[in-house]
């Protein structure tokens, strides 16, 4: 098992970050796949129409995700904390931490992480 923490910046506020990655319908507008999404801990999600599936741990308005990443056939899910941190007036810094990814996964899910999910939210909130 491997762990992943990269920092990304993205030019939007926390506050609108973290409606990106919380409500179903604008993370429909930045993947352009099917989204479930609560803000209710312990309840499931569903991401990229099915390809990112897992159980919300944890929710600190504005500032914190916690999440469960379920992986096929491996019993221990992968844990994914996002840390939102604002630095300037326009601008954030996206702090993604992934632990318990099966070594076989592992480099999928990096560029995964850089090329699919936090590119699409930060090409979504350039294209605004």
């Amino acid at each position: 098992m491997k762990d992943f923490k990269k920092y990304y910046k993205i030019e939007a506020l926390p506050a609108e970050i973290y409606l990106a990655l919380t409500n179903p319908f604008t993370i429909e507008l930045w993947t352009g796949e099917k989204a479930e999404m609560s803000t209710e801990p312990d309840s499931e999600f569903s991401l990229w129409d099915g390809a990112i599936v897992g159980r919300n741990i944890e929710f600190e308005q504005d500032k914190k995700i916690v999440q469960e990443w379920y992986f096929g056939e491996t019993e221990t899910p992968s844990v994914v904390t996002i840390k939102l941190h604002e630095s300037s007036a326009t601008q954030s810094q996206i702090e993604v931490r992934q632990t318990n990814i099966p070594d076989e996964d592992y480099a999928d899910i990096v560029e995964g992480w850089n090329d699919t999910y936090l590119a699409a939210l930060i090409r979504f909130f350039e294209e605004d």
